[in-house]
C-alpha cells in the first residue's frame, strides 16, 4: 500500500484510488480514455466502466480489454451521466473517486498530482482537488493549452458563494479527485440533471465545508466538438431545473446584502436563454424558440430593472418570429452595446 496521508491525517495505508468511467454510445473513445487511466504513473486500486443504457459497440471494446485488463464492467438501464457516475461510485471501494468521461484523456501523471494534496493532514477537511487541463478537438488534436486560464470571472479554487453563484464554475469531473465521504455526505450527482449536474455537486460540497485544491497545471484533455453541444434541448432543459434549484436555495439575504437571483443568479443565466433563442430562429425551431421565450418570461421579472425595461420592449418583437428574423441585421449591429447594458 502507498505511504502518504489522507486530508484527515489518516495513514494511506487505508487510502485508495477507484478510477469511474460512464459509458454510453462512446464506442470511438472508449478504448483511448481506458489507456490512459491504466497508463498513470499512479495505478488507480480499480478501474470501474458503467455501461448505461449504450446501443453501440462500447461496451463489447470494454469486454474485450478486461479479458486481460484489470477492467471492471457494470450495466445498468440509461438513466444518464448523473445516474451512471452515481452508481458507479456506489460500488467503488477506493476512498477517493476519480472520474473521467468517455471522451476525454488522462495525462500520465494525472492521480499522481492530483493525489498529492490528499497526502497532507489539512483542515478543514479536502473534499476535492482539480486541476486545469487542456482543450482538444474530436480528432484529438490540440485545440488550447490551460483553457481554464480563459474563462472570465472564473476564481480558483473555489473560495466564496459568490464567485461559485456568478459563473460557471469550470471544475471539470475529468479533472478532479474527490473524497468519497464528501461526495456521499452531499448526495452525490443530482440525477435529474444532464447538464450543470457538475457545478450542482461541487457547490454542494463548497457549501457543506469542505476545502478544494486547484493545479494550474493540465493534467487533463478534455474533447469539445458538436456532439458535446451545450446547446441541445436536454441541456437547455436541465439548465433551468438547475436555475430553479439555485433560485429556491438562495433567496435574498438580508444580513449581507446580498439579492442572489437579481445580481448574480439571473445575469449569469439570462444571457444562455438568448444565446438559445437565437439559435432556435436562425434554425427556424418553433418549439425552442418558445421555450426560450417561456424561459426569459419566467427570469426577467428577477433582472436588473433596465434589462427588464429592455427586453419589455424587445419582447414583442422576439415573439414574433417573422419580424425578429427581418430586424436580426439591426440587432447584431447593436449588440455590442446590448452586451454592455446585460452586465
Amino acid at each position: 500500500m502507498r505511504g502518504h496521508f489522507q486530508g484527515s491525517g489518516m495513514p494511506s495505508d487505508k487510502l485508495t484510488i477507484s478510477a469511474v468511467i460512464p459509458l454510453y454510445n462512446g464506442a470511438p473513445y472508449i478504448q483511448q480514455s481506458i489507456d490512459s487511466v491504466l497508463s498513470q504513473t499512479l495505478p488507480p486500486d480499480e478501474l470501474i466502466v458503467v455501461d448505461d443504457g449504450s446501443t453501440d459497440d462500447g461496451p463489447a471494446i470494454v469486454e474485450r480489454l478486461a479479458e486481460t485488463r484489470p477492467i471492471i464492467l457494470l450495466r445498468k438501464a440509461n438513466g444518464g451521466q448523473s445516474s451512471a457516475r452515481n452508481f458507479g461510485i456506489a460500488h467503488a471501494k477506493g476512498q477517493l473517486i476519480a472520474l473521467l468521461d468517455q471522451d476525454d484523456i488522462w495525462y500520465p501523471n494525472h492521480l499522481a498530482e492530483l493525489v498529492k494534496p490528499f497526502r497532507r493532514p489539512r483542515y478543514p477537511e479536502l473534499g476535492w482537488v482539480y486541476s486545469n487541463l487542456d482543450e482538444m478537438d474530436e480528432s484529438g488534436k490540440m485545440v488550447g493549452r490551460d483553457c481554464l486560464n480563459r474563462a472570465a470571472n472564473v476564481i480558483h479554487p473555489k473560495r466564496d458563494l459568490t464567485h461559485c453563484l456568478m459563473a460557471d464554475m469550470f471544475i471539470l469531473p475529468s479533472a478532479s479527485l474527490i473524497s468519497k465521504a464528501a461526495f456521499n455526505a452531499v448526495g452525490g450527482f443530482d440525477e435529474q440533471l444532464v447538464g450543470f449536474e457538475d457545478d450542482d455537486m461541487f457547490l454542494r460540497l463548497f457549501r457543506a465545508g469542505y476545502d478544494n485544491v486547484f493545479l494550474k497545471k493540465s493534467l487533463t484533455k478534455w474533447r469539445i466538438f458538436g456532439g458535446s453541444s451545450s446547446f441541445s434541448r436536454r441541456m437547455a432543459i436541465s439548465r433551468m431545473i438547475y436555475v430553479r434549484k439555485l433560485l429556491a436555495e438562495y433567496p435574498n439575504d438580508t444580513h449581507r446584502g446580498m439579492n442572489y437571483a437579481r445580481d448574480l443568479i439571473v445575469p449569469r443565466f439570462f444571457p444562455w436563454l438568448v444565446r438559445e433563442y437565437n439559435m432556435a430562429l436562425a434554425a427556424g425551431d418553433s418549439v425552442a424558440i418558445h421555450k426560450a421565450l417561456d424561459d426569459m418570461r419566467f427570469l426577467l421579472p428577477l433582472h436588473r430593472p433596465r434589462i427588464r425595461l429592455m427586453m419589455k420592449l424587445l419582447m414583442p418583437i422576439l415573439a414574433t418570429p417573422a419580424l425578429a428574423r427581418t430586424l436580426a441585421p439591426l440587432v447584431a449591429m447593436a449588440r455590442p452595446a446590448l452586451r454592455r447594458m446585460m452586465r
